[in-house]
């Protein structure tokens, strides 16, 4: 992916290594570098040459990949490349693993810290100026506490510094791409020829830059669902916030998308926190906090509905790289409890087995009077050593 073309390859190339697997790496169209960079930091450290290999070019590379004889496809992009990439894959009986982007939601209840909930939502809405798969998209505000919210992630989003990427206190850096740049501003401009206000932010120039792509930070309010700026993925600095009266309402909202990748509940309840993280549809839910689990490899990640199919990261990333196997071994009985051949004394002795394990009280009494004997039998028919 171009948004995070280091760190999202690098942790699932390092598992797939550690499964004992070879890699080939297609980076994104517009890093092509990056690619160079990982192949060389693996071969660097010691790793034969050959076990990694990147190939570089668009959409035509990626689908001969996807038909190729890899045995499984790791794929991180857009929603209808990821359903051409899982309907190709089934074609072939091979694993795919698709992160595939998300429409993340904030809840915010009247109990929360408002102050900590506005530094998060500033953070989560406009790390690596909102081009985040699992950044906050939306925001669900009760009412009691609405106003100083919005005030407060307006005042913070305004507080931004917009410039050159380069510089160590720059926040908010370019759009990766005009075509970027120009799908965030369409999104923005429809939800305010719709009836959004506009509280913040929007295109701006930087100097050095003639052609940048900048956009400071956006904060719009009087959205609703009927405006494709909460439906559609912006993947730009934009935060919609919409002021809900009751938890039922910010979770019926927080449903109704078509992505389910992360989502986060501020409270100061955690139990309360916790049963609506429970009915929030997401793959992944932060109680007082956004998307940090991507950097914590202990932690799982992945979506359901149309942010995706399986899991990076955690003993689950393991389990996508390898094929599981069950192995047993005979311990050398004559023979075991179920083989042939069938007889009164076996039927007897099973159906006492049955009682005794799930029976309850007077049950388990009389399934070992009854039972006794032919468990026995059974018994001794069973552990009697081969000769």
């Amino acid at each position: 992916p171009w948004n995070y073309p280091w760190t999202i390859p690098m942790q699932e190339i390092a598992i797939a290594l550690m499964c004992g697997n070879g890699v080939v790496l297609k980076p994104a169209s517009l890093t092509p570098l990056l690619g160079e960079a990982i192949q060389s930091v693996f071969e660097d450290a010691g790793l034969p040459k050959g076990l990694i290999r990147n190939v570089h070019g668009g959409g035509r590379i990626g689908d001969a990949l996807t038909k190729s004889t890899a045995g499984k496809i790791f794929f991180t992009g857009s929603v209808p490349v990821g359903y051409k990439v899982g309907e190709e894959c089934a074609k072939l009986m091979k694993g795919c693993v698709l992160e595939l982007g998300g429409k993340d939601p904030m809840i915010v209840l009247e109990d929360a810290n408002v102050d900590f909930a506005i530094s998060g939502a500033v953070w989560g809405g406009f790390a690596n100026a909102g081009q985040t798969c699992a950044g906050i998209e939306r925001a669900y505000v009760r009412r009691e506490v609405s106003e100083k919210f919005i005030e407060g992630v307006v005042a913070g989003a305004s507080a931004l510094k917009v410039g050159d990427p380069s510089e160590v206190d720059t926040e908010i850096g370019p759009m990766v791409s005009k075509d970027q740049y120009d799908l965030v501003r369409e999104l923005v401009d429809d939800a305010v020829a719709n009836g959004a206000e506009l509280r913040c932010g929007g295109p701006v120039e930087v100097e050095g830059f003639p052609e940048g792509n900048f956009i400071a930070p956006v904060v719009l309010t009087n959205v609703n669902h009927d405006m494709r700026i909460m439906n559609e993925e912006i993947f730009g600095p934009v935060l919609p916030i919409m002021t809900v009266e009751s938890d039922q309402e910010a979770l019926d909202l927080a449903n109704d998308s078509e992505f389910g990748l992360g989502a986060s509940v501020w409270t100061k309840d955690r139990q309360r926190g916790e049963r609506i993280a429970d009915r929030i549809e997401s793959g992944m839910v932060w109680i007082n906090d956004h998307m940090f689990t991507h950097g914590a490899c202990q932690c799982t990640w992945g979506g359901v509905k149309d942010s995706g199919l399986g899991h990076s990261h955690s003993k689950f990333g393991f389990y996508e790289c390898v094929e599981i196997k069950l192995v047993t071994y005979e311990p050398g009985l004559t023979r075991n409890f179920w083989w042939h051949p069938y007889d009164e004394t076996l039927a007897q002795a099973m159906k006492s087995s049955a009682g005794l394990l799930y029976g309850k009280g007077s049950q388990r009494v009389e399934a070992l009077k009854s039972g006794a004997g032919p468990l026995l039998t059974v018994g001794k028919r069973i552990t009697k050593r081969k000769s």
